[in-house]
């Protein structure tokens, strides 16, 4: 009963749709009838609202974030806080409130790592920045910081719970970006910057 109140309590956590409640109380149009679609932070800011965006972006890091240290401070153990976290990873991408058709979950991810160990997170988020910068490629950045993240977990703490559910949510991730991985390989990807971007598509 325990680890099926940590994977309900995670998931409707990481179900929030911030883009939408955020788009919302602002009087914006709904995120998903403009640019990539996506309920993500970079899309919302194509409806010319910095605000909204940032809100969208600190509410999907959030839940993640929120999430683990719930179940943290309850003195729950490394499973059951490692099943939390995933499960409001899979809030993100298959909302029960959006018929399950949710974002790529690259922000609620970075909420679920820096609550396992700020280490973590922190390490997750260097490499993205390091390959954004370095590329100009949103999606890339995100691809290169899902394949480091198992590494870096069992760097933090070894081949149990935690690591399986990074190794998890790293495989959802890169799945997410399918269709980013093939335009990067034809050349047809955007960059960051570029008047037509569709990096929207890479940060939600």
């Amino acid at each position: 009963m325990t680890a099926f109140a940590c994977a309900i309590g995670g998931y409707l956590s990481g179900s929030i749709p911030f883009a939408l409640v955020a788009s919302r109380l602002m009087g914006l149009p709904d995120p998903r009838t403009y640019g990539s679609g996506n309920i993500g932070a970079t899309n919302v800011l194509r409806s010319g609202s910095r605000a909204a965006a940032l809100v969208t972006l600190a509410g999907d890091l959030g839940k993640g974030w929120l999430a683990v240290l719930v179940a943290l401070r309850l003195g729950l153990g490394q499973e059951l806080v490692a099943l939390t976290g995933f499960a409001a990873f899979l809030g993100h991408l298959f909302p029960v409130w959006l018929r399950f058709r949710g974002g790529k979950g690259v922000a609620t991810a970075a909420g679920v790592l820096i609550a396992f160990d700020w280490r973590l997170g922190l390490a997750a988020l260097a490499v993205w920045l390091a390959v954004v910068a370095a590329t100009r490629y949103v999606s890339l950045g995100s691809i290169a910081a899902a394949l480091f993240a198992p590494a870096a977990a069992w760097y933090f703490f070894g081949a149990g719970p935690v690591f399986a559910a990074v190794c998890a949510m790293a495989v959802l991730l890169v799945a997410r970006h399918r269709a980013n991985i093939g335009k990067l390989a034809r050349g047809h990807e955007s960059r960051l910057g570029d008047k037509k971007a569709k990096d929207a598509e890479a940060v939600t």
